[in-house]
């Protein structure tokens, strides 16, 4: 009773709010009715690989021109939104302001997103941070998203499984060649704990895939470790719309 009318003074006090916009809503951690009818949702068909929207349909796995000439060292790749608008002030939030809120939410769409029931044995990890990075902002967004989806799924979350053996410079602004030339062995098992890799499918995380190229880094470093079959989900993908 006396928990209920605290709760009931707080929603007063702090309404939930949009988080987007900062409008007022109905529930916590929730989206407006307008932002959400404004959120870059992927729909439709995807690439298999990297889940950049494609046009038309098809009931068979496809690839979009990059993986094709690319190639991908992992088996499947999606997001459940573009980035863009809506999706990018969310993934912006998150990445530099300490909007640990919005991973609930984030975490729902991504699982959403995954394409088929994933193995038992699957070990979730995120995409690592320099450690000079970490200590700068304090977090890791990509492993927040990582464990709040490895609760949903019921699967085990592993966040020092990888490591950067560097800090690598912005990729902003560079070309595909240039991000991949960037990340070339910056990336490997993390010593005793990648032991956690060997044999099991992988669900590598992260927050926004441009070309790939630090997806790709960690999916090479889980092959190292001896890794099976390699999923890749994130939050935002950066491509045009379908």
């Amino acid at each position: 009773m006396l928990q209920t009318g605290l709760q009931t003074v707080l929603r007063m006090i702090y309404p939930p709010r949009c988080l987007a916009c900062g409008g007022l809503v109905e529930q916590d951690n929730g989206l407006c009715a307008r932002c959400f009818a404004e959120t870059p949702f992927i729909t439709g068909l995807v690439c298999d690989l990297c889940g950049v929207p494609l046009p038309g349909a098809s009931d068979d796995a496809v690839h979009c021109d990059d993986c094709l000439s690319i190639g991908r060292p992992w088996i499947q790749g999606r997001a459940p939104l573009r980035y863009e608008g809506v999706a990018r002030k969310l993934v912006l939030g998150l990445k530099h302001g300490d909007r640990h809120e919005i991973v609930g939410t984030a975490a729902d769409w991504m699982v959403s997103a995954v394409p088929k029931v994933l193995p038992d044995s699957t070990v979730v990890v995120p995409v690592p941070l320099h450690l000079t990075r970490l200590l700068r902002r304090r977090y890791n967004q990509s492993a927040l998203l990582a464990q709040a989806m490895a609760t949903r799924l019921d699967l085990e979350f592993c966040p020092d499984a990888l490591c950067r053996n560097r800090r690598t410079s912005s990729l902003d602004g560079k070309s595909r060649e240039a991000r991949f030339r960037e990340l070339s062995d910056a990336i490997s098992p993390s010593g005793r704990n990648a032991l956690v890799l060997r044999d099991r499918p992988v669900l590598l995380v992260d927050d926004v895939m441009t070309s790939g190229a630090t997806l790709a880094a960690c999916a090479l470093a889980c092959h190292t470790a001896q890794s099976r079959e390699i999923y890749v989900m994130v939050l935002a993908r950066v491509a045009k719309a379908a």
